[in-house]
């Protein structure tokens, strides 16, 4: 009897080129492909960084021969896998890699191109999260001025939750004032009339024995604004004193 063979393949197999990593920093990634042969692979890379940092692991896969893909996760892990959850990733890079495999890439979260600058998608998530946690500074401030009162704080949630999503509209005012330089463009109320208001924000936490550190920093940027002379100004001037 003759050994049986494996017939030769009648047409050419589809090679793999698609490598995506997520892992704990951008020195773990390193480590990780340090020895992986990526030549001719498109390397999608999740981990959170920072845009100096996706810059220049992208310059490190262009080295060695990669296509690379940056992208930044705005979700948490319940919104993985869920099409309805409103998760999605930021990517930047490639374009043409983003093209080639979007379909996959969307599977876990929506897409949102923003760049062929490998650093956008990573400068947009901590945009994105820093205006997170100035709401989270927020809305701890406000519970921690009920939080000895005979107020339930369920009842309070959501009150400042729809606040919240009353105000979150003046982002917009905001992008069109510094697109257009104009910081008196649609000004609602003025930065010199809210200035006026603080000592009410600032009182109030001291009766309720509340230290104010939360809004302080904020407080004293709009004062500064204000002493420049900008009291017609919308809240907007404060973003040029951020700066440098």
């Amino acid at each position: 009897m003759h050994g049986s063979r494996t017939p030769p393949p009648t047409r050419s197999q589809p090679t793999n080129t698609l490598i995506v990593v997520c892992l704990l920093d951008d020195t773990s990634v390193g480590e990780v492909l340090a020895d992986a042969d990526l030549a001719g692979k498109d390397l999608v890379n999740l981990t959170t960084s920072t845009p100096a940092r996706a810059r220049a692991r992208a310059e490190w896969a262009r080295e060695r021969g990669a296509h690379y893909l940056d992208g930044g996760i705005m979700a948490v892990p319940p919104m993985i896998g869920v099409p309805e959850g409103g998760g999605y990733v930021f990517y930047s890079g490639s374009r043409e890699l983003f093209e080639r495999h979007q379909e996959t890439l969307k599977v876990p979260a929506g897409t949102t191109y923003v760049g062929e600058d490998a650093g956008f998608a990573a400068l947009h998530d901590v945009a994105l999260l820093s205006a997170m946690y100035g709401m989270f500074a927020g809305a701890a401030h406000a519970f921690a001025l009920i939080r000895k009162e005979d107020i339930n704080p369920a009842a309070l949630a959501p009150l400042l939750a729809d606040w919240l999503v009353a105000m979150a509209p003046a982002v917009h005012r905001t992008a069109d004032q510094l697109r257009s330089g104009d910081y008196t463009k649609g000004v609602v109320s003025s930065l010199a009339m809210q200035v006026a208001g603080t000592p009410t924000f600032l009182s109030t936490a001291e009766q309720q024995g509340v230290s104010p550190e939360l809004l302080s920093p904020y407080f004293e940027l709009m004062r500064r604004r204000l002493a420049e002379g900008s009291g017609e100004e919308d809240l907007t001037g404060v973003i040029d004193l951020l700066v440098h």
